[in-house]
């Protein structure tokens, strides 16, 4: 074997430097951690894309915060350090946006729909107008003040109109997850919750739902953005994009969203 010329020991030696390099380059988002504020009715969904995501992101840390769509507007103008916005309605974070807090576009993901859940009773046999039976007992909804899906639930019990008859028996959760959560516990009989939390197999096990006909409110328009928090974050940036993925939007729909066109 002939013996290798200077040159080719020269080249050889610096693609070994080069390939050495590569080698500890470490992966987007490779040891960061974000944090994502999310309405509440993500809460099983989001956890699952959440999981998936890291199984291919494995170096990063992602702190999922469930809560209120208005309250962590509020807390976003205030600083919080939130990475990204998961709102139950896109009004919240194009509002941002509008006020200079956001990184990029407002980007939408979903449609949400309320239903009846009861945790007691077949909910799959009544409607808005039974609700008005002081029979039924007490109702939960969530605040509709800073809650989507609450204000979803005013409107279409006022659409019903039932409103009037059931306000003295409303309960009223911060959230849209605990306002399930008075359901599950007694508090309340029946309850206007997500349907992607009624599809959870928890929820599902205790009682049926009945889908709302969402001619009765305005729809439930989901959007998430990046916040001022999230620039020069590679591991925020990879997860918005995952968002728009087929295994993504497969999680969204099996939990009852509606998506919006691929690549909106």
């Amino acid at each position: 074997m002939s013996r290798m010329t200077q040159p080719l020991r020269r080249r050889l030696f610096a693609a070994l430097i080069v390939l050495a390099a590569l080698s500890v380059v470490p992966a987007a988002g490779a040891g960061e951690r974000i944090i994502v504020a999310a309405a509440s009715d993500l809460r099983f969904a989001l956890d699952e894309i959440v999981a998936d995501f890291q199984r291919t992101h494995p170096g990063g840390t992602i702190e999922v915060v469930y809560g209120s769509s208005g309250k962590f507007a509020t807390q976003i103008r205030q600083g919080a350090p939130f990475d990204l916005y998961f709102s139950a309605d896109i009004a919240y974070p194009r509002a941002l946006e509008a006020e200079g807090l956001a990184h990029g576009t407002t980007r939408p993901y979903a449609l949400g729909r309320i239903v009846l859940w009861s945790a007691t009773r077949d909910a799959r046999a009544l409607e808005l107008k039974d609700l008005a039976d002081p029979a039924s007992g007490r109702i939960a909804i969530a605040n509709p003040r800073h809650a989507p899906y609450g204000k979803r639930a005013e409107e279409a019990l006022r659409a019903a109109g039932v409103w009037a008859a059931v306000q003295p028996r409303l309960v009223q959760g911060e959230n849209i997850a605990q306002t399930a959560q008075f359901v599950q516990t007694g508090n309340a009989t029946v309850g206007i919750i997500a349907l992607s939390l009624a599809l959870n197999p928890e929820l599902a096990r205790q009682g049926g739902y009945r889908l709302i006909d969402k001619a009765l409110h305005a729809p439930l328009e989901q959007g998430f953005m990046l916040t001022r928090a999230a620039a020069g974050k590679p591991l925020a940036k990879a997860f918005a994009e995952f968002i728009g993925s087929a295994p993504a939007r497969a999680v969204l729909q099996r939990y009852g969203f509606e998506l919006p066109a691929a690549g909106r």
